[in-house]
């Protein structure tokens, strides 16, 4: 069984309640939740604390999500107590901060796990925030076990690729036409919403922006930014 975990919750210190701003009408966590629900697997849940789980719970069930409730920092903690609730083979890892998130990269990262075998996989090179990581549900319980770094609790897989000795990692590229990996649409600060909102005002048409659409856009705004700096020099 495969499962996608999103983890999300509203207590950010940089941009408080990211996940509810909106963009073109919706909030950032449901343009996560509709983009990951067009990749087949056999569960989608959302992973947040009690202190979120009320304002969370409608948008999860509007959006097909499960809705489970963790520990609030230790987030790989959340993230093996919903593995052993749900008990899935494989967990696919997206975060709620991420409205652009690619289901084309998912899909594109689970066959790649599946061909290989491996305890952990992501494709790289894409705009930051549109990728996830798929990690063996197993190996993920066994970081849960041993790791004591904080950073290595909050942030869930770092366990994994900082011990290449013990599990087998496959980190590649992304294909050519998802590359843009100076980019970033990920949602910190409030600058990077601004941004968010400009590429949603442009691109949004009521479903999930692809990969390939956002690519190109990205790169043409890179190329208008660099003409009209040489133009003011």
């Amino acid at each position: 069984m495969t499962a996608i975990f999103l983890q999300v919750r509203l207590g950010s210190s940089r941009f408080p309640r990211k996940a509810l701003a909106e963009l073109a009408g919706r909030p950032v966590i449901e343009h996560a939740m509709h983009a990951l629900r067009e990749v087949a697997v056999d569960r989608h849940v959302l992973l947040t604390d009690q202190e979120s789980a009320a304002q969370l719970s409608p948008h999860a069930s509007r959006s097909g999500f499960g809705l489970f409730v963790g520990d609030p920092h230790d987030v790989l903690a959340r993230f093996a107590a919903a593995v052993e609730w749900y008990e899935p083979a494989t967990v696919v890892r997206a975060t709620g901060d991420n409205p652009l998130v690619s289901a084309d990269v998912t899909r594109a990262a689970l066959e790649a796990h599946a061909e290989s075998g491996a305890d952990y996989t992501a494709l790289t090179g894409g705009p930051l925030g549109t990728g996830v990581e798929v990690i063996r549900a197993q190996a993920l319980l066994q970081a849960a076990g041993e790791a004591r770094d904080p950073y290595e609790r909050e942030h869930v897989t770092p366990f994994l690729y900082r011990h290449p000795e013990r599990f087998r990692l496959r980190i590649e590229s992304v294909r050519e036409s998802w590359r843009r990996d100076a980019a970033s649409v990920t949602l910190d600060t409030p600058a990077d919403y601004s941004r968010l909102k400009e590429i949603f005002g442009e691109l949004y048409a009521g479903a999930p922006i692809d990969i390939e659409t956002l690519v190109t856009h990205l790169s043409q705004s890179a190329r208008e930014e660099r003409g009209s700096r040489r133009h003011s020099a």
